[in-house]
């Protein structure tokens, strides 16, 4: 579980595979779970050029699917899923109701780590958006945040259709140790993301990027490659075409499959 892997140090070095989506290798842990599905598909690489966001999806409908708080109680589904998470009060709840043009579909708090499920969202009855539990969060026991991080590692290690993971980072901050920690067990289990900088309306522009710069930097330290990068603003809509393309392009791949 990525909570254990929060208090011990980044090995090096650690290769980040360019792809869209793909699905980690299997482990002793979960080599017996995974050995009854046939459902498992195989990688494919694409080309970097491939992440370009075509821009052109447009949002219909959207739906609250359900709540869940183990993984046999998420919906069974086929559709692509793609999830988003970051630590506490990054602007994840504001990012999603901006993507998906629809205000209150994710509760916005003023409290920190209010989010202790996992949501699903039915987004134009083509894919799912899933909204993680946030990490690093205060005001909850050790046992609770323990059985959210086993969940939520449980999730992105098992789901068989979770087509990609966006990490929320705070464009107002220097690279923070457990955003680069989580990032780090995201590459060593092999689980495909895109880092998505928020609130990038709160600072100036060179600053952003500055942060960003570094953030990289930090990150090379332990891999090869470079993830997709985002930044954002629920204010401005920054971004939103962005991501949203960059959402088409992968479904385009999945269907491939």
């Amino acid at each position: 579980a990525y909570n254990r892997m929060l208090v011990n140090q980044l090995r090096a070095p650690i290769t980040y595979p360019l792809m869209l989506f793909r699905k980690p290798p299997l482990t002793a842990q979960h080599a017996t779970k995974r050995k009854a599905r046939d459902c498992h598909r195989e990688a494919r690489p694409i080309q970097k050029t491939s992440y370009a966001p075509q821009g052109s999806m447009r949002i219909h409908s959207t739906s609250f699917s359900k709540s869940a708080v183990s993984l046999e109680t998420a919906p069974r589904s086929a559709l692509p899923e793609f999830a988003f998470i970051g630590r506490s009060n990054v602007g994840k709840s504001s990012l999603i109701n901006m993507l998906t043009n629809k205000s209150g579909l994710a509760r916005v708090s003023k409290t920190p780590g209010r989010t202790r499920e996992i949501n699903f969202f039915k987004i134009n009855e083509a894919w799912e958006l899933v909204d993680l539990p946030g990490y690093g969060y205060a005001k909850v026991s050790k046992e609770l945040r323990d059985q959210f991080n086993e969940f939520v590692s449980e999730y992105l290690l098992e789901r068989e259709n979770l087509c990609g993971t966006f990490v929320l980072i705070d464009s107002r901050h220097t690279p923070q140790k457990i955003d680069l920690q989580f990032v780090g067990w995201l590459i060593e289990n092999q689980i495909p993301f895109a880092l998505i900088f928020t609130k990038a309306d709160k600072i100036k522009p060179r600053i952003v990027k500055k942060h960003i710069k570094l953030f990289k930097e930090a990150l090379a330290e332990f891999s090869d490659g470079e993830p997709p990068v985002f930044t954002t603003s629920d204010k401005t809509r920054e971004g939103r075409k962005e991501v949203l393309g960059f959402i088409e392009t992968a479904m385009e791949q999945f269907q491939k499959f």
